[in-house]
């Protein structure tokens, strides 16, 4: 068996005195398994970095079996994105987040957002859009798919500000207004056809808040799990942030 296709670097353990299981996920194969020998030297170890982008060749006598890795670099990122404290958290919890996926399992869509993600990571705040826009996107690839498009009560398309906890439609300022204090907000950056030049701090924490709830009640504790300590270092990388950017100058 034998199969060529590119990946990001999930994760790595090392096997054996020289050698690493790499995880991958890949556009053609999805989140995929394999044995690099050599992967624990000094030679590889930069390659196999969470956030690479990497082309591989995977060989294994049976389909089933672990197989290995022959790796190129394509797109060293991580030596970037681990400058910072928001890259080192975000890239982590993007990893585990993916690792949601079932192995083996082709999706496509995810890979590519992925991929653009991370090309798209050295401001903080475009970097929780990203995080937040993945989280997203995960909980439809999952089977668990917002619907944010129009009003869950009315059917109205715009002024959408509120998300149904129960239902994860989406609700109208004027629907919502009732029950606004049972309503999740949703954050201007997440509606149909809204830009985000203007973001404010209200509106990340917001968008976290959405997908962080609906990633724990469908997809995290059903399999015994919590959210990231990643996820965690993430959102207070950036609230630091955004707190400098509010005091005033000496």
């Amino acid at each position: 068996m034998e199969w060529t296709d590119e990946g990001i670097v999930l994760g790595v353990r090392r096997h054996g005195e020289s050698s690493a299981i790499v995880e991958l996920l890949t556009r053609g194969h999805g989140r995929h398994l394999g044995l690099v020998r050599g992967g624990a030297g000094a030679r590889m170890r930069p390659l196999l970095q969470p956030g690479n982008s990497v082309g591989v060749v995977w060989r294994a006598r049976l389909d089933e079996h672990l197989g290995s890795y022959a790796i190129e670099g394509l797109k060293l990122r991580a030596a970037t994105l681990l400058e910072s404290s928001h890259g080192v958290y975000g890239v982590t919890h993007l990893a585990s987040i993916a690792r949601l996926l079932p192995e083996r399992d082709p999706h496509e869509d995810i890979f590519s957002l992925l991929e653009h993600s991370l090309d798209n990571f050295d401001d903080i705040g475009g970097a929780a859009v990203h995080l937040i826009h993945f989280e997203l996107a995960m909980l439809s690839e999952l089977g668990f798919g917002l619907a944010l498009e129009n009003c869950a009560v009315t059917g109205e398309t715009t002024d959408l500000i509120y998300v149904s906890p129960k239902s994860g439609g989406a609700v109208s300022r004027s629907a919502g207004e009732p029950w606004r204090d049972r309503l999740l907000r949703l954050p201007p950056f997440l509606r149909q056809g809204e830009m985000h030049d203007d973001l404010t701090e209200q509106d990340l924490q917001d968008g976290f808040g959405l997908t962080g709830f609906f990633l724990l009640r469908h997809v995290l504790e059903p399999r015994g799990l919590g959210h990231s300590d990643a996820r965690a270092g993430f959102i207070n990388a950036l609230t630091r942030q955004q707190a400098r950017a509010v005091l005033p100058a000496p």
